[in-house]
């Protein structure tokens, strides 16, 4: 897939983009039905990263508060609790570029392990891998590695300088090579084109393997971060990347992540009938709010919307 292929499906016309993006999903998924993630902050804060929309990195300014390494218990508990909620899939997030103390990634291990017993599926998110570590955590009962590309290749720049998009690259493929399903997208609204959402598209749809689900996050603007000021995609734009993402990569989940709680029921509706079939359930993602409690069983019954079972 070349960017003028897909930028040209990007700019179809908004109705037959959708019918389109519609066919592409009922062909390979269950149009009636959704997967629900839920994820927790195991430990926050203090990252030596730079990247420019985050709170947690100690180069931004901003203050936000430092949690350390959540223990295996309290973790396997916010799992039992989402579970109930209806989420399928348990995601763990560290703080930071990598795990480099053997205590802390063990102890991941062990989280990972104890959610996996649970029947859920399990996802991390740690940074930068080694072989070895991809390794050990496929053993440990790992389902999922999120490591999102951000941005474009061109934009990747405007936004993080102490990392390379080669960098991420490099890991989802260490990851893949594991027999680990990948996660991975991005975030819009950070003062990208439409250009550079579409290129990023067209990076993930044409790796060896494209990801198994792929997250669109919609900017959530924290003050004192390097973007709080750009300006948000607009909504048919956001719909319109997400029945892109569903055309380009048709048998990836393609996930409504961060910023739903800004999208209206009637675009939320219209993202997934034009392929968004993953949702993230819970008040919180990470350090930003998500949806209201409930309201996502309301929307749901209203659209006839089943939700996915593990190993469905």
């Amino acid at each position: 897939m070349t960017f003028e292929e897909a930028f040209e499906i990007f700019s179809s016309p908004f109705f037959k983009l959708l019918s389109r993006a519609h066919e592409v999903h009922a062909e390979n998924f269950d149009e009636q039905t959704v997967q629900i993630s839920d994820i927790l902050s195991v430990r926050t804060g203090g990252c030596s990263e730079d990247c420019a929309y985050c709170v947690q990195s100690a180069k931004n300014g901003t203050k936000a508060p430092k949690q350390p390494m959540l223990s295996p218990e309290v973790v396997v508990e916010a799992a039992k609790k989402a579970k109930e909620r209806g989420a399928s899939r348990f995601c763990m997030s560290t703080s930071g570029r990598c795990l480099a103390q053997k205590i802390e990634f063990d102890r991941v291990c062990e989280m990972v392990k104890a959610v996996h017993e649970l029947g859920m599926e399990t996802c991390v998110t740690i940074g930068f891998l080694t072989e070895e570590q991809a390794k050990k955590l496929r053993e440990s009962g790992l389902d999922y590695y999120n490591h999102n590309v951000d941005t474009s290749p061109e934009f990747y720049p405007n936004i993080v300088s102490t990392r390379t998009i080669d960098d991420r690259i490099k890991t989802i493929e260490i990851v893949q090579a594991t027999g680990i399903n990948v996660c991975s997208g991005g975030i819009v609204g950070m003062g990208e084109t439409n250009e550079d959402r579409v290129k990023m598209l067209v990076l993930l749809a044409n790796l060896k393997t494209p990801p198994r689900c792929v997250p669109i996050n919609k900017l959530v603007k924290i003050p004192g971060t390097r973007v709080d000021d750009s300006k948000p995609i607009d909504d048919f734009d956001f719909v319109r990347l997400i029945a892109t993402a569903r055309i380009l990569m048709p048998k990836s989940y393609v996930k409504i992540a961060a910023g739903r709680n800004t999208l209206n029921e009637s675009t939320q509706a219209l993202c997934m009938f034009a392929g968004a079939n993953a949702l993230f359930s819970g008040e919180k993602l990470l350090t930003v709010d998500n949806i209201i409690d409930g309201s996502d069983g309301i929307l749901f019954k209203k659209l006839n919307i089943g939700l996915e079972k593990p190993n469905d």
